[in-house]
Order: C-alpha cells, then structure tokens, then sequence
C-alpha cells in the first residue's frame, strides 16, 4: 500500500514521481516562469551531491573548471549548419536590451560549443597548447512545450566539458575516457544505477558531432533515460570557429574538438530508478542526509538524558557521516518516521531512555537489505552504541550495494531478446529489446512512429558474430537496444 498523498507507481507512474518531486519537498513549479522550476534546499543539496562526485572525477582526469558567457550572439549559432538545425526550435532569443533593439540578437546558451569554439580559436596556437581540457558547470535555456521536473525543463543546471586535441585518436580517447570513468563510473558507483553505454546511431547523435556515445538508465516503468552523452564533435566546430594550431612540423592544422555533459535530470533518475510507494529512496553516497536521528523522551529529564547521549554517539561522525538530529518537540516519533521515509534519508537512528540504559540504539534501514527481515516486514535492529561508527558505515555501504544489486536484477528482468519485428513491438513496452540491426535512419523512423521507441544505443559490447536485421531482415553485424524513453 502505498504512503497517503503518494500515487502507486503500478496505477499512476507519471503521477507517482510527481508526487515524490512534491512530498520529498525538492522542488515547486516556477508558474510564473514558463517550463521552469525552483529547487527548494532539499533537492538543490542533492545536486550539490552530485556535483561534488562528478568534479572530482573530472578534475583528477586532469580538467579545469572556467565560465563562458550565458548570451550568444545568434550569427555564433548559425556558423556550424547542422548546430543551428538541431536547436533552432529550442532556441530562446533576446533582441531589446538597455531599452533599444539590439544590432544582432543574443540566444540565451541552448549548450555553449559556439561560444567557446570563438574564444578557443583565440587561445589556441601551437600543438604544445593542446590538449586543452575545459569544463563549465552552468544553466541553460531549451524552450520545450512538455516539461517535467529535473527530467525536461525550459532552464536546468549541467555542466559541460569542451576540449581541444591534435587529432582524431587523442579527441575519441577523451569522448571514451569521459563516458567510462566519469559518467558510468559515477552513475553506478555513487548513483548506485546499472548504465547501458554504447553509441548513438546517426539519427539520435548531437546535432554537429561526428559521435555520440551515451549512458543509458532502465526506469521503473521499463522506459530509458539517457543519463549522460559524451561527443566526438570531429572537426566540425574547429573548421566553423577556425580553431587551428601549428605542429611539430610548423604547419597549421585543424584541431580536433569535443563536448559533454550531464544535468540535473540525473535526480530525475535517481527518483525514478530507487524510489517506490512510500516516497523517496537515496543512495548514502548522494544523500545530503545519511542517517536522521530521532530521540524518544517523555519529559525534560528524559530528553536531557537521551541529547547527552547522542551528542556523546555522535562527537566522531563530523566529517565521516552526515546526519541530523531531529530535535522537534511538537512532532511525534511517528510523525517524524513517517517524514524521514518519505524524504528517503538512508538510515534512522532511535535513541530512547532504554537505549541509553542498555548503551544500544535502534536502527532502520530505508529499504529493506535482502535476507535481513521476512519479507513485508519494516528493517530494525537494535546493536550496541560501542563500535556504532563502524557499524553505521558498513551498513551504508550494504545499502549502496544493495540498491545497485535491486536495480541491476531489475534491468536483467526487463531486457528482452526479439528475434523479429512482431517480438520487438510485443515486447518494447515492458523495457529495453535487443536486436540484430542493419536499418537505414528512415527504417528507424519508422519503427519510431509505430511503436514510439528509439535505438537508445548500439552497446560498446558487442557479442560478435552475425544475425538477422529485426526490421529488414537483412544480415546484420550490430546489436542495437530499442526502448521508449523520457
């Protein structure tokens, strides 16, 4: 059953992660801003949480951090052809400003490749300045019609790396090096999400790349959401931006160029990959709160009791765990359980008179650990307050690794082999379908507009081998994994 004021997923899932965005406080509409959103504390500290895994990574690959101008001057657009088709319908212009028409209007940054291709062009030389490796942590503007929170929006908050190499070979090891190590690596370890990675067919790549490789996350609901894209831009922006340098041999060359990104729509899923009926479900590693503790007293000498206690439990944890001490007189135990859960901190801590006598606390565990209580049943266990610091962390890491393991098993459960066209129609509502390929991009719209479902990616790992093409039935060399997505 599910917790009053959240919609089943099984009757209503659209509804069902609106109510999670609503009941778990993380973000409002912005109605006085078309397609926009506030992020209110608790889903902006989650960001945060991402932000700071993701920077590491990017940093300790040897990637700086810099900003580049939200205003673009439309002519910048308009230099790489197929950019500008890409985005023209997102694009959000401003033409007055300081009370006058401007000479040339300014898009409001859709992604910033234009922008930072000029200005690459202008600190670019030699090959001795190259690699050059750049990242933005910034806003965005997509004038979209359909919106919902963190996953699509009008603005949303990224970041995106844009580089620069002498060649190719260097270019594709950056685009694969991201992909692996920072996205994928993040995704699964911090996120605790499973992450199909492979490349974008030419009908779904970025709007100027030579390649776009992707990292793609199973919903709950079987639908894909491409959690992160990493692009070979080749030399395309190089050439429009005259982003050249002179090699070894003092001739001038073109420079190879790259972008990617992730945004705010991995808390979108995060929501959508963890959560069930009773509200929101963290992983530790991103949670802004870890544990939440919840004191139990019925008067004043109680309550002093039991605060000198936790204070006493909790002196080693700054700087190792993050909690919070839910001190509110004026709200129940019950109420506050009922809250925590909802807002999906990972563990609750109970501390009452009898705990302080016996020196033990009560534990809950937001989910349920596999073998850990009869199924149905609500994760508590009482253990000593000695050696609780070690015992908090190996239980943190328990639930990383089981929330991973639960949406691995889920994944595994939901992926399905068609052999041709009829399976693959059967079977895409029920989640990802993989399928011998050998389409053309008007055979992959096509099955787009029968059966709303894309090539989320043609995986890095393919099996080898031959078989027959889903659609065509010609002999195919490519494995591709149809889905319908956000």
């Amino acid at each position: 059953m599910a917790k009053e004021g959240i919609t089943p997923r099984a009757k209503d899932y659209a509804q069902w992660y609106l109510d999670i965005v609503r009941g778990a406080d993380l973000a409002d509409y912005a109605e006085v801003v078309r397609g926009c959103i506030v992020f209110k504390p608790t889903g902006y500290a989650l960001w945060e949480a991402i932000q700071r895994g993701l920077d590491e990574r990017i940093k300790a690959s040897g990637h700086v951090n810099a900003y580049f101008p939200l205003l673009i001057p439309k002519s910048f657009l308009m230099k790489e052809a197929e950019h500008v088709e890409g985005f023209a319908p997102e694009v959000a212009e401003v033409t007055r400003a300081g009370g006058q028409e401007l000479s040339e209007p300014y898009v409001i940054r859709p992604t910033s490749e234009t922008i930072i291709g000029y200005f690459y062009s202008k600190w670019v030389r030699s090959w001795r300045d190259l690699p050059l490796l750049i990242n933005q942590w910034a806003n965005v503007m997509r004038w979209e019609m359909r919106t919902r929170p963190f996953l699509r929006t009008t603005e949303f908050l990224w970041q995106e790396g844009h580089t620069v190499h002498v060649d190719h070979d260097d270019a594709e090891r950056e685009t694969l090096m991201i992909l692996n190590d920072v996205y994928a690596d993040f995704a699964e370890k911090d996120m605790a999400l499973p992450v199909l990675r492979g490349i974008k067919t030419e009908k779904e790549k970025f709007a100027g790349a030579l390649r776009s490789y992707a990292i793609e996350v199973m919903t709950q609901d079987g639908r894909a959401l491409q959690a992160g894209t990493s692009h070979n831009l080749g030399q395309n922006f190089a050439k429009a931006f005259e982003i050249t340098y002179a090699d070894k041999n003092n001739q001038v060359q073109h420079a190879w160029t790259t972008s990617w990104g992730v945004s705010t729509r991995l808390i979108g899923a995060t929501i959508m990959g963890h959560s069930d009926d009773d509200g929101l479900v963290l992983p530790p590693r991103l949670a802004p709160i870890q544990v939440v503790i919840v004191p139990i007293y019925k008067n004043d000498v109680e309550k002093a009791t039991v605060l000198d206690a936790i204070d006493k439990i909790t002196a080693e944890w700054r700087g190792k765990i993050r909690f919070y001490l839910d001190a509110r007189d004026h709200l129940t135990p019950g109420f506050k359980f009922n809250e925590w859960e909802l807002k999906g901190v990972p563990l609750r801590m109970e501390v009452g008179p009898k705990d302080v006598q016996k020196e033990s606390v009560a534990l809950a565990p937001r989910i349920v650990l596999e073998g850990s209580v009869p199924e149905g049943k609500k994760p508590k266990s009482f253990v000593p307050q000695a050696g609780l610091t070690e015992h908090v962390s190996n239980l943190m890491d328990r639930i990383q690794h089981g929330l991973y393991e639960r949406a691995l098993k889920f994944r595994e459960a939901h992926t399905f082999q068609a052999n041709n066209y009829d399976e693959l129609k059967g079977q895409v509502d029920a989640g990802f379908v993989r399928c011998w390929w050998a389409g053309s991009r008007a055979d992959e719209e096509k099955i787009q507009d029968e059966t709303k479902a894309t090539i989320r990616v043609l995986p890095i790992d393919q099996p080898g081998g031959k078989g027959k093409c889903v659609y065509t039935g010609k002999e195919a060399h490519t494995i591709a994994v149809f889905a319908r997505a956000y």
